[in-house]
């Protein structure tokens, strides 16, 4: 019953100070947990020591909400087709350098019955030399299209320019693109392109995971693992 009656004042009244939220006064909850709120900045600057402690280990467990959460999907998507969630397999799949679209192997065959040189999905002609494609998908680039950016990266990995493929991947972690994640921290483990650095390695391994990315899952679990933290492993493989 404390706790609760605890929990109440320190969402009602700076947790510094004491004083309580009115009309000319409002409360800012802490940047990092919900468990208090301040009145101003000086007052948590003030309480900063005091609530260290309690504030990384709420942040920690609100961390882990997140990273244990199931999925909704795979970090590919669906196609935006027929709307089925995309193969694992990347040979099954094509992506359209004109609209940066990934279709499936499915409605590409169907499209391709009724117009063989035209995009299945903004039916646009498609490109007839590699050239033109690459200006395509660089117009998408300078748009900040997030797929493009990342098969871009995808791209230069492939070719073993690890300098201008972590600039794209880092751009296409930015927006969002688990893939890029994942790609960035086999870059950060692997010293490819960047300075080793595991705990950026570890860190765009849980944002890949958290996309639904299941390699970088699969690698966060055997992390755990070698470092005896079974139960958290155990956690990650089942998901």
């Amino acid at each position: 019953m404390s706790e609760e009656i605890e929990a109440a004042d320190t969402s009602s009244c700076c947790a510094c100070c004491g004083i309580a939220e009115v009309d000319d006064i409002k409360l800012v909850p802490c940047d990092d947990c919900d468990l208090v709120r301040y009145c101003s900045n000086e007052c948590q600057k003030t309480h900063k020591s005091e609530h260290e402690q309690a504030c990384k280990k709420r942040a920690a467990e609100l961390r882990d909400e997140i990273l244990f959460k199931q999925p909704e999907s795979i970090h590919l998507g669906n196609c935006p087709i027929c709307c089925l969630p995309l193969p694992l397999d990347r040979t099954k799949s094509s992506m359209y350098t004109c609209c940066s679209k990934m279709i499936c192997d499915g409605c590409n065959r169907a499209s391709q019955t009724r117009d063989y040189d035209k995009c299945p999905f903004c039916r646009k002609t498609l490109p007839k030399t590699k050239e033109e494609g690459y200006k395509l998908i660089m117009k998408r680039v300078k748009a900040n299209d997030p797929a493009a950016i990342n098969q871009v990266g995808g791209e230069k990995y492939d070719e073993k320019d690890y300098r201008t493929a972590f600039e794209y991947s880092k751009k296409a972690a930015e927006l969002g693109v688990a893939q890029s994640h994942f790609r960035l921290s086999i870059m950060y483990h692997f010293e490819l392109g960047a300075e080793k650095d595991e705990g950026e390695n570890i860190r765009h391994l849980e944002e890949a995971a958290i996309g639904g990315h299941p390699q970088a899952r699969n690698n966060l679990g055997c992390e755990e693992w070698n470092n005896d933290n079974v139960e958290r492993a155990v956690k990650h493989w089942i998901i």
